[in-house]
């Protein structure tokens, strides 16, 4: 489909995912044009990394992006897309009444759903230190706000704690616990410190849960495969993605001033073909030829009749 059309539709898919066996790998994106790739490839979801689109402007992961910003592009994304994309609104732009309008206004642009944190604002990167959490019962105040703010019953609701790392693994665990009678459709727990620690909390929090394997922070590497032997229902790549794509772009510049030429990266580009084929170049010309013919036998059926009349 060129143009997506059923904006409900994301969140159908991934409400269907969270009643079927298996995890569900789920990359990070940045842009519609990542989206659309990972969509090429086969995945099942997307996930709009706060910290990538951020990032994408040049700027830190400290909150400082606005939550129009973040759900203009999140419309690119979607409108790109007919996978469901997962949305990363930090802490929700405010307090229960700011998350109820930002549930509202990423639900109307088509995401499937969106991921809460229980962080104070200026937040932070959940895998640094000073960072400090609410208390429990204001974030099970903004879960249960953006639960009765979506129209579609379907729109998942994801629950993130960054307790582990502030006030200790106990205590997110009976976080997640109480954001889940709050309403919380599934369970985020960031920034875990050993694989012990993945699989006692998925034993501790019966729900769906998510982990989060970004690079360069203090949770392990864990395969797939095994996070789904512990329990977990998601594993997202949130900036992987973005920091591939620089160290490629830092590459082919570097080669560019010393070199004047990208003679050596042919091998190693998208071709013109290859991106025309991604973003659907040609069903844009045959769209636009078909109208363009449609209108051409319009116009001359009508200039024969008129001709005609004038007989």
């Amino acid at each position: 489909m060129l143009f997506r059309k059923d904006r409900a539709e994301g969140a159908r898919l991934l409400r269907e995912e969270l009643g079927r066996p298996g995890i569900v790998l789920v990359p990070g994106v940045f842009n519609a044009l990542t989206a659309l790739m990972a969509q090429s490839l086969g995945f099942k979801a997307v996930y709009v990394s706060g910290a990538a689109v951020t990032a994408s402007m040049a700027l830190p992961d400290l909150g400082l992006i606005t939550m129009d910003e973040m759900v203009r592009a999140v419309k690119y994304i979607v409108d790109a897309v007919d996978i469901p994309v997962v949305v990363d609104i930090d802490t929700g732009y405010g307090e229960a009444l700011n998350v109820m309008r930002a549930v509202r206004e990423f639900e109307a642009v088509g995401a499937a759903g969106v991921q809460l944190e229980d962080q104070v604002l200026p937040k932070k990167c959940g895998h640094l230190a000073g960072k400090a959490v609410i208390p429990p019962d204001e974030m099970a105040k903004k879960i249960r706000a953006a639960v009765e703010a979506r129209r579609n019953p379907d729109f998942v609701i994801i629950a993130r704690t960054d307790a582990v790392g502030v006030t200790g693994f106990e205590d997110a665990v009976e976080r997640a616990k109480l954001y889940l009678e709050a309403g919380a459709d599934v369970i985020f727990p960031e920034a875990l410190r050993t694989e012990e620690e993945f699989a006692e909390f998925a034993k501790r929090v019966r729900a769906p849960l998510l982990a989060n394997m970004t690079e360069f922070g203090v949770s392990p590497l864990i395969p797939a495969r095994k996070l789904e032997e512990f329990g977990y229902k998601f594993v997202i790549f949130p900036v992987t993605a973005l920091r591939v794509a620089m160290y490629a772009i830092r590459e082919v510049y570097k080669t560019i001033l010393a070199e004047g030429t990208q003679a050596s990266w042919l091998d190693k580009m998208f071709t013109r073909k290859e991106l025309y084929e991604l973003i659907r170049y040609y069903d844009y010309e045959k769209i636009d030829s078909e109208i363009s013919k449609y209108i051409d036998n319009i116009y001359k059926s009508g200039k024969a009749l008129r001709h005609g009349q004038g007989n």
